[in-house]
């Protein structure tokens, strides 16, 4: 081999040089986690902005001043809500959600814990009963509602009827014309309609528990309550916690089945804090004494949210953290 022909297989044989081209901007973005994060979030985050935060900021701000419909209104700071609180009415709607809400969420709680250990059970069609446990909540409020307002119709009530035909009453019940047996007969509408709500999420975390937990339990001697109070309840608190959380929360709001049933009566015995708001500023026109009853109702919504929270909490326990 000559020496021109070595040189000429040398330089082939020779590796080129690489060129590395610097990372364009979008392949910076791409590889950036907390870029893509907030690009995702932010679709979301503007939603949130528009209907959310601006309605809210809105409505807290009308509260701040004696608007009405087709006047703005001018700033009058606290006075909307020193009258409201010593406003005879707001103050039997504030009695009416407490009781109301109070009531309604231990009872959908206690029935809704007890559907959700039984269809937890293995039982025949089961599959089928889980189905029809949900047909309450799928319903729309305003159908239900309707429903309910025949079922306790003071003429044409059935369970009226069917009392009467048995020989335990002489006439029929005035449901909701007298104001106990009102506010009693929208808890019963409410909790018929949120247990299926409270039982499929219980259930949900009742099929998360190892069985392994029972038989271990069972093996010791324990009774089906001991099983019940040390190994259920205790790793169904955060699931419970949640369920309650969004059930007060769902309650506390409640306005559909109110305003179809009752319209707030009779003598305001079933307004809650929603209905009023409504009643005050469309219906009355006082946007501003609405939006203020409606802001009043942030404080116990919040105090909801924090109990989620410090529920929450209990899953750090679960997990062996100290923390």
């Amino acid at each position: 081999m000559t020496q021109s022909a070595a040189q000429e297989a040398t330089h082939v044989r020779a590796p080129q040089a690489r060129v590395i081209q610097p990372p364009t901007l979008l392949e910076k973005f791409q590889n950036n986690r907390n870029a893509l994060g907030w690009a995702f979030m932010l679709p979301a985050t503007v939603l949130l902005v528009l209907f959310l935060t601006y309605p809210l900021g809105l409505g807290t701000w009308l509260g701040f001043t004696d608007a009405k419909i087709g006047r703005s209104g001018e700033w009058i700071g606290l006075e909307n809500f020193s009258f409201l609180v010593g406003d005879k009415v707001t103050q039997l709607a504030l009695f009416n959600t407490l009781f109301y809400t109070a009531v309604a969420s231990v009872a959908k709680f206690g029935l809704g814990l007890y559907l959700a250990l039984l269809l937890n059970k293995r039982l025949p069609f089961q599959s089928f009963f889980r189905a029809v446990v949900l047909l309450p909540w799928i319903v729309p409020t305003a159908l239900s509602a309707i429903a309910f307002w025949w079922i306790f119709d003071a003429q044409f009530s059935i369970i009226s009827w069917a009392l009467m035909k048995m020989g335990l009453i002489d006439k029929y019940i005035d449901f909701l014309g007298d104001p106990w047996n009102a506010r009693i007969s929208t808890i019963v509408a409410n909790v018929w309609r949120g247990i299926p709500f409270v039982a499929i999420s219980l259930l949900a975390g009742l099929q998360t528990i190892s069985p392994s937990y029972y038989e271990a339990s069972a093996i010791d001697g324990a009774t089906p309550w001991q099983q019940f109070r040390h190994i259920t309840l205790p790793l169904l608190t955060p699931i419970i916690a949640v369920v309650m959380t969004f059930s007060v929360l769902f309650t506390f709001t409640d306005f559909q089945l109110i305003y179809v049933l009752t319209r707030g009566g009779p003598l305001n015995a079933t307004h809650l804090m929603a209905t009023l708001a409504f009643q005050r500023a469309i219906s009355g026109g006082a946007l501003a004494e609405g939006a203020a009853i409606a802001t009043l109702m942030v404080p116990f919504l919040l105090a909801a949210i924090m109990f989620s929270y410090f529920g929450l909490q209990r899953r750090a326990w679960q997990q062996g953290s100290d923390k």
